[in-house]
This record gives C-alpha cells, sequence and structure tokens, in this order.
C-alpha cells in the first residue's frame, strides 16, 4: 500500500497548498468554500456507521463479539486504502500526471466501497478466517469499483445513497459465496449461533448508531443545496415509517404478540436501503413514507420465512440475514429508483431541476426521463450480476484449503483467533473480595460460606 500509494496517489486542489492560488485563479471568496466544510459531517457520520454501526451490528453472537468488530475493524481499514486506489483509478486520474487527487469526497466513497464488503462480511460471520476476509475484501472491493464506473459513468444511472451500487452487490456478493462456502456440518456449533442478552443490547447500539447516521449515507455525496437536503429528508422519513411496520409486523407474527429483537436490531434499518438510489428525486414526503413501510413488511417477514427457506433448500447459511436487510431492500430501491426516475416531469422539476438532479449534460443532455428509468433498472441487474458471479467466482478462491478456516464445530466461536480472558478464573475469586475490611465479622462469615461450599 505505501509503495502504491507513494506512486500513485496526491492531494487534490482543494487538500494542496496550491488552494490559495487555486481560489484567487477561480474567483473563490473565501476558504468556506473548500469542498471539506460541506462534505465532513457528513463524512464523519459515514464513518461512524462503517466501524461503530457495522461493527456492533454483529456483536448477536453469544460468542462471537471479539470477531464481529476486530475483524470488522480490519478489513474496513485494509479496504479503504484499496478503494482509494482502486475508485481512483477509475474517477479522480488525472491524465496530465498520471496521479490519482484525493480529498474529503475520495475518502466518503472509499467508505462507502467498504460497506459493500461488510455487507457481504455479514453473510459468513463467524465461519471464515481473518485471512479469507481480506481476499473476500480485496476480490471485493475491485469488483465494486468496476461496477460502480460501469453502472454511475457508463450507464449514466443516478444512486446517491447506493440501494444498487452498495447494498445489491454487497449483498448478492455475500450471499454467493456463503452458498459457495456452504457447510453442511454447520449444526455442530448449534449451540454457539444464538445470542444472549448482553450480546442483542451491544448489536443494538450498531443499529441505532446505524440509523441515526443513515441520512448522512444517503445524502454524503449528492450536490449541494436541494439535493443533499432532499436526500436527508427522504430517508429520514423513510426510516422512521419502517421502525413502526417493523414493531407491528415483528408483533402480529411472533407467539404471544411479543417483538423479536434480530427483526428490531435489522428489519428497522431496511427503509434507509431501498430510499437510497431515489434519495434525491422528487419522491415526496409521504413517498418515503411509502418507501419504508413496504421494506418493514418485507424485510421482516424475510427474517421469518425466507431465512430458514434458503439454508434448508437452497443451501445459503446467511448468518446475519443480509438478504433481508440489504439484497431485497436494495433492489427494491432499485425498482424506486428506476419508477421515480421515469415518472419525473419538467412540471414537477423544473427545467434547471431535472437536468441538474439527473445530471443531464454531455452525451446525456437530450436523455427523457423515460430513458432514465430504464438506464436506472439496467444499473440494477448489472448490480446483480457483478455480486451473484463474483460471489461465485470469490467463493470458489475461498473453497482452497490454504486459509486457514475453522473446522465445523469450531464455528461462531472467538476462541480461534483470539486471546480470550479467564473467565473460570474470575469466577473462582471468593466473594469476601465483596466486602469491606471495617465489616469483619460479615468477612468472616463470607469466608467460612465459601469453605463450606468449596467442601
Amino acid at each position: 500500500m505505501i509503495i502504491l500509494f507513494g506512486v500513485f496517489i496526491r492531494y487534490n486542489e482543494e487538500s494542496d497548498t496550491h488552494w490559495t492560488e487555486h481560489r484567487k485563479a477561480k474567483n473563490i471568496s473565501s476558504d468556506i468554500e473548500n469542498d471539506f466544510y460541506f462534505r465532513y459531517p457528513s463524512f464523519q457520520d459515514v464513518h461512524v456507521m462503517i466501524f461503530v454501526g457495522f461493527g456492533f451490528l454483529m456483536t448477536f453472537l453469544k460468542k462471537y463479539s471479539f470477531g464481529a468488530v476486530g475483524f470488522n475493524f480490519l478489513i474496513a481499514a485494509f479496504g479503504l486504502q484499496w478503494a482509494l486506489l482502486m475508485q481512483g483509478w477509475f474517477h479522480s486520474l488525472d491524465y496530465s500526471d498520471g496521479k490519482i487527487k484525493i480529498g474529503v469526497e475520495n475518502l466518503i466513497n472509499a467508505d462507502f466501497c467498504v460497506a459493500g464488503c461488510l455487507i457481504a462480511y455479514g453473510a459468513v460471520l463467524g465461519k471464515v478466517s481473518p485471512v479469507q476476509l481480506m481476499v473476500m475484501t480485496l476480490f471485493g472491493i475491485t469488483l465494486f469499483a468496476v461496477e460502480e464506473y460501469i453502472i454511475l459513468d457508463l450507464i449514466h444511472a443516478r444512486d446517491a445513497g447506493g440501494s444498487m451500487v452498495i447494498h445489491t452487490f454487497g449483498g448478492y456478493y455475500g450471499l454467493s459465496i456463503s452458498w459457495m462456502l456452504y457447510r453442511p456440518n454447520l449444526d455442530r456449533s448449534n449451540r454457539l449461533q444464538g445470542s444472549v442478552y448482553h450480546s442483542d443490547v451491544f448489536a443494538m447500539i450498531g443499529t441505532l448508531f446505524l440509523w441515526m447516521f443513515w441520512p448522512s449515507f444517503n445524502s454524503a455525496v449528492t450536490d449541494h443545496g436541494d439535493g443533499q437536503h432532499r436526500a436527508f429528508i427522504n430517508t429520514y422519513l423513510a426510516l422512521a415509517s419502517t421502525v413502526l411496520t417493523t414493531v407491528a409486523i415483528s408483533s402480529l407474527f411472533q407467539k404471544h404478540g411479543k417483538l423479536d429483537m434480530v427483526h428490531i436490531q435489522n428489519s428497522t434499518l431496511a427503509g434507509g436501503v431501498a430510499v437510497g438510489t431515489a434519495a434525491e428525486f422528487m419522491l415526496m414526503p409521504y413517498g418515503s413514507l411509502i418507501v419504508g413501510f413496504f421494506c418493514g413488511i418485507i424485510s421482516t417477514l424475510g427474517y421469518i420465512y425466507l431465512t430458514p427457506f434458503m439454508e434448508k433448500y437452497l443451501k445459503i447459511q446467511d448468518t446475519c440475514g443480509i438478504h433481508n436487510l440489504h439484497a431485497m431492500p436494495g433492489v427494491i430501491g432499485g425498482i424506486v429508483g428506476a419508477i421515480t426516475a421515469a415518472a419525473a416531469t419538467e412540471s414537477v422539476y423544473g427545467a434547471e431541476g431535472l437536468a441538474n438532479t439527473f445530471d443531464f449534460e454531455g452525451a446525456f443532455e437530450d436523455t427523457k426521463p423515460t430513458r432514465q428509468g430504464g438506464l436506472q433498472a439496467a444499473g440494477l441487474c448489472v448490480a446483480i450480476c457483478f455480486g451473484i458471479g463474483g460471489g461465485i467466482i470469490v467463493g470458489c478462491i475461498l473453497r482452497l484449503p490454504i486459509w486457514g478456516d475453522p473446522a465445523d464445530e469450531h464455528c461462531f466461536d472467538d476462541q480461534a483467533y483470539w486471546e480470550l480472558p479467564d473467565e473460570e478464573e474470575e469466577e473462582s475469586i471468593p466473594p469476601v473480595l465483596q466486602y469491606n475490611n471495617h465489616h469483619t465479622h460479615n468477612k468472616d462469615i463470607a469466608v467460612s460460606n465459601f469453605n463450606m461450599e468449596q467442601n
């Protein structure tokens, strides 16, 4: 990485010391117009989602919290470096000197790129080695950069929040790898596949971070002004709608009307995924609520019926249920984006607003909204093909017996890769230590009781 960065990567004009000269040449009045000040708040939020949100969301397994947060940390830190290079070669290469010029927007896009690989990690959580994860991330980011270039630049689809580029691709990439790495004897580690009370609370921390910052995720790289403002509002409303629907459906389909924490941790986020593509379009506030409503239903029912069906009949062991949180809502987001784009009219958007929202300029200057709807649908198909095709190829590579993956009975257990605190030693500490030295009578009783118990 150091060598590649040394050869290729440089600061862009807004992060270089020549900014002052650039400012004068472009007649920019103030340093506050540097893109850093527009983008950094969103970057912070996205960064928290990647490292805290995704990391803690996966800590629900009773014995795999170290692996969930720690390996998430590892592959995100590795992935964002590779992403800066891969995305840079496609989007930020300065042909005058052959260098990749990076600024704050490149860092946000690198985090987006990493998000696709972290989604895929959810499908194989607890079943692969850290080396396999690194290989999976290396190929995943490479595939991501290519499909992103095809969808956004060649096809010219709009995908502000990444419903297609990030979630659909990441979801099907992870599911395909999980299918290729199917373990028929995974029931040997059944005892470790569930959660405990405190692990579900930690996972809920991840959910809340993701839920709070998702409006920033979907609006982070949209156009300054109305586009960013609209993307934020649409995401905010879709997420709120999804929470109510998820709670209702979970209660309706569970015994005695109780809630299932799995649904609350995951399905409540599905609206943010599905509104991503159309986030900056004129979806209208009620449209955002509708998207969130349907996603809450589909995602929750997916956890109840589809995940067990996929494991039993399709041989896809989806640890985190990424099909219900990312893949299906991502496809819904792509469809919503295509319909919303095709239905766009000049009376709703205005002539300039229409051109600005869909980037109708250059070779795409004469594109009609109906055709843009078709391009959006084509982008969705590319994301699915790259996810499934790339996942099968990478899955074949990961099946090679050289990566040190855990045995069936050691899946979902931190013991294989982490030094763990000695819990037995902690449990054997005598209760005498709970007493203050001044309470000698109580201490003597405690010691004698402890000795009797030991005998």
